[in-house]
């Protein structure tokens, strides 16, 4: 509320809000003079700032001026409940203000990529949701492109990404989490799960393929197009755990992210890559550029960051 002299813009009243607790304070002890001295003021400062809100509000009285204190007029038992309502919403928008400095209120919302749906995102959430059960946090899932359309948008806070799918991100501030490892998904006992250390993705030149896509480009097998060769796609399967289930199958072989590691089933083996034909896949938490954190946001952020690394090492030790 404005603290001017009285009058109105825009159709509201110019109304201070050290009139309107003045105002209450006079209702409450029925008297100037024990007001201000609540407030530590002069009786006629408390009396100069009531007749300044009953000026704003149209120069009708709020209170009778008695020979010993005053009496609230009808105007001014009208005005009570209204001055009460400003009292408390101000109150409230201070309470949560402070909670979302602390991180203790607000929302979260972010997106993530299925993958790091298996072990990165829950491992996230269940700790912030111990540390914030304050904050209100809504998850979305999808492809790296769609997840920053959103982020652009305005609908998403963060967005849990990688660089797989080339999606441009000069507009995003990436706040890097890991670079996971590839592996080949392969049926157990196959021929090759015996190699010592890593195998070269041309070993799988031939071979058919559970993918995402029926075009490797923008996937995970754009890895074997640098490598010189097309993967013949024998099976597009989009859902991971099905995915599993064909290279079980003996149905083809799938490439298999490190976040994905801890919900492989056990008749199906990993085989490492050789990095030199399959680099790590970074994974980022992306912000919009120049657009600040919320204090919870920034607090989910460096949840994320800690599970990355718990993630990471699981995956590491389960190999």
């Amino acid at each position: 509320m404005s603290s001017t002299h009285g009058g109105a813009r825009d159709g509201l009243p110019e109304v201070s809000t050290v009139w309107v607790r003045v105002f209450l304070e006079v209702a409450r002890h029925g008297s100037f003079t024990v007001a201000g001295r609540h407030l530590g003021w002069t009786q006629s400062a408390v009396s100069r700032q009531v007749s300044a809100l009953e000026s704003a509000l149209g120069g009708g009285p709020l209170f009778d001026r008695l020979p010993r204190g005053v009496r609230l007029t009808e105007a001014g038992r009208t005005f009570v409940g209204y001055a009460e309502a400003v009292a408390e919403s101000l109150h409230e928008a201070v309470r949560e203000l402070a909670a979302l400095r602390e991180a203790a209120g607000g929302q979260v919302r972010f997106g993530a990529f299925s993958t790091a749906d298996a072990a990165l995102v829950p491992c996230a959430l269940a700790a912030f949701r111990d540390r914030h059960p304050g904050v209100r946090i809504s998850r979305e899932e999808g492809l790296t492109p769609r997840l920053l359309e959103r982020l652009a948008a305005g609908h998403l806070d963060l967005a849990v990404v990688s660089t797989t799918q080339g999606a441009p991100m000069e507009a995003y501030t990436l706040h890097h989490l890991l670079d996971e490892p590839l592996y080949v998904a392969v049926p157990a006992g196959h021929p090759l799960t015996g190699a010592d250390g890593p195998v070269r993705l041309a070993r799988f030149a031939d071979a058919e393929w559970i993918s995402g896509s029926a075009r490797p480009e923008g996937t995970l097998l754009d890895a074997a197009l640098r490598q010189g060769f097309r993967p013949r796609v024998a099976h597009v399967v989009a859902e991971w755990t099905a995915k599993q289930g064909y290279v079980a199958a003996g149905l083809g072989v799938a490439l298999v992210p490190a976040l994905a590691v801890a919900s492989v089933r056990p008749d199906v083996t990993l085989l490492p890559l050789d990095t030199a034909d399959v680099p790590c896949r970074a994974v980022y938490a992306a912000s919009v550029r120049g657009r600040s954190l919320s204090p919870a946001v920034g607090a989910f952020l460096g949840v994320l960051r800690e599970a990355a690394v718990s993630v990471a090492g699981g995956a590491s030790r389960s190999r």
